[in-house]
């Protein structure tokens, strides 16, 4: 029998997505295993590669966002700040530019590897699949239906993290509320 874990796989990954956002694409394990405080061979051992411990990464995000973004609606009473508040969900962890800016490279990286792709693709169906669901229940007259209005939505989301990457002025958090607050009313 092998001697018991002192660190948690979800640990592990929690270290991986800050060593992304310390270090962009070109992160490594070793980086991973510092910001975990554990060996190398922790990391390597329980994921056998960067490419291993990535679609780890992206099959645990794609499991987590559905609930994650229902619970954060769940808390609001008015439809618009539900979906204000699951969009939200999305960008948590990347709230100053260098983060930002590191994990669109990593991005671009997870677009031009299949696996990776697959399972950004299946992590952005999830989120469309809640963001449709919260504006099916809001109701918006002015709005297209639900699934487009859905993958509006997230689109302008990540443009929004994108240009403010670019141009940092106040909170990401702010400025996404601020975004999401603009379409949604022109809805209304």
């Amino acid at each position: 029998m092998g001697r018991p874990r002192k660190i948690s796989d979800e640990e592990l990954l929690a270290a991986c997505g800050r060593a992304v956002g310390r270090h962009g694409a070109g992160f490594t394990l070793a980086q991973v295993a510092a910001e975990a405080g554990v060996a190398v061979g922790t990391v390597s051992g329980r994921f056998g590669s960067k490419q291993g411990l990535l679609v780890a990464m992206m099959t645990t995000a794609a499991a987590g966002v559905e609930q994650r973004m229902r619970a954060a609606a769940a808390t609001r009473t008015d439809p618009l700040e539900a979906v204000t508040a699951a969009v939200l969900v999305t960008a948590e962890g990347v709230d100053d530019p260098t983060t930002t800016t590191n994990h669109l490279a990593q991005l671009g990286a997870d677009l031009t590897d299949p696996e990776l792709r697959e399972g950004l693709r299946l992590l952005r169906e999830r989120v469309h699949r809640v963001l449709a669901r919260l504006l099916r229940a809001a109701a918006l007259p002015g709005a297209p239906p639900p699934a487009r209005a859905a993958r509006i939505i997230a689109a302008m989301a990540h443009g929004a993290q994108l240009d403010w990457a670019l141009r940092p002025r106040g909170p990401l958090a702010e400025r996404l509320r601020e975004d999401v607050r603009a379409v949604l009313t022109s809805w209304r």
